[in-house]
């Protein structure tokens, strides 16, 4: 009797996806043309200064934190609130909850019905993700109904939720704040009806250390928190080449979004990224990302502006039909001016 698989067939899909590119081509996309050059650390922000008492700790501390937004488009923060034991606890919920049988996750209807794996919508090797996930509005995060066998997820995933969303506010207000405007706007259309939890595993790859775990792409939020293990992969774009993000387990790593880049008129960076798939090790992260509601109104924050006035929703509806023609994202170049 076959042994019961905790991991999506993402062989089998990849592979229909290497057949039919090689029908057309005679040959599989060669990923592993896009070499990484170098290993970085990100940017390491201290947050406690943010609510020093010494008014120039606290400058200096927004100041870094623009500037890293603006220069790298991804910083990494300690002293941030939230706390360790709740990262562990975190950690080890989701652990278990990836460990159910691939039939329980894809049929059972956990967390909203929001398992996926793969990616649907691929069309060739290279838009292929090594990966599953659950990706959950908050609204959902403490409904009960939502957990199935899995009651002793709630409790920490309302705790995390609520850290998170704490924290990217805070982030986002020093970031409105740094180019001359008031934080209220971001804080009153960014609440927890619009925002989302990724819990994100990726199983080892037992074909190849070149496939994406996570395909490149950017962020469609205002901005990203990540809690990722000590497992690397997670690779950002760098004066125009792939550069491999160490990882540091006791810091939580923040990017800009692309709703962020048009808001700040390009002073700030959303910055594109991905994860490659390990040969031999899995890999956890989880991503709290920050978004406005469906029908609030994108623009820049000063004149004159890069791009045209969007809707949240008009932008998100605009990815999808990029998806649905042409297999990736093809983000804020349709709203250029």
């Amino acid at each position: 009797m076959m042994m019961e698989s905790w991991n999506p067939p993402l062989l089998h899909d990849y592979s229909k996806l290497s057949r039919r590119q090689s029908n057309r081509d005679d040959g599989r996309t060669n990923l592993s043309a896009e070499k990484v050059m170098e290993e970085c650390e990100l940017p390491l922000i201290d947050l406690k200064d943010l609510k020093s008492e010494d008014e120039r700790e606290k400058i200096s501390c927004e100041d870094a934190i623009a500037k890293a937004s603006s220069e790298w488009g991804f910083f990494q923060v300690v002293n941030h609130g939230v706390s360790l034991e709740l990262l562990r606890k975190m950690r080890r919920e989701k652990m278990e909850l990836f460990k159910a049988s691939f039939e329980k996750k894809a049929t059972c209807g956990i967390l909203n019905n929001s398992y996926r794996w793969g990616n649907s919508t691929a069309t060739c090797p290279k838009q292929f993700s090594w990966s599953e996930a659950f990706h959950i509005p908050l609204t959902k995060i403490s409904e009960a109904a939502c957990y199935g066998e899995f009651t002793t997820l709630r409790d920490v995933m309302v705790e995390y939720a609520t850290s998170m969303q704490n924290l990217a506010k805070s982030l986002a207000g020093v970031l409105v704040r740094k180019l001359g405007h008031r934080d209220s706007h971001i804080r009153e259309i960014c609440n927890e009806s619009s925002c989302f939890l990724r819990l994100n595993h990726y199983p080892p790859c037992q074909i190849s250390q070149e496939i994406f775990g996570l395909v490149p792409h950017t962020d469609s939020d205002f901005l990203t928190i990540l809690h990722q293990d000590e497992v690397g992969g997670l690779q950002l774009m760098k004066d125009s080449k792939w550069v491999a993000v160490k990882p540091n387990q006791n810091a939580l790593i923040v990017n800009i979004g692309d709703l962020f880049q048009v808001w700040s008129n390009d002073v700030y960076k959303s910055v594109e990224h991905k994860v490659m798939a390990n040969g031999k090790k899995e890999r956890f992260s989880i991503a709290y990302f920050l978004c406005p509601s469906y029908d609030s109104l994108i623009g820049s924050c000063k004149e004159p502006s890069i791009y045209k006035k969007f809707t949240f929703g008009e932008y998100r509806y605009q990815i999808q039909q990029d998806v649905k023609l042409t297999g990736h994202k093809v983000g804020l170049s349709r709203f250029l001016l």
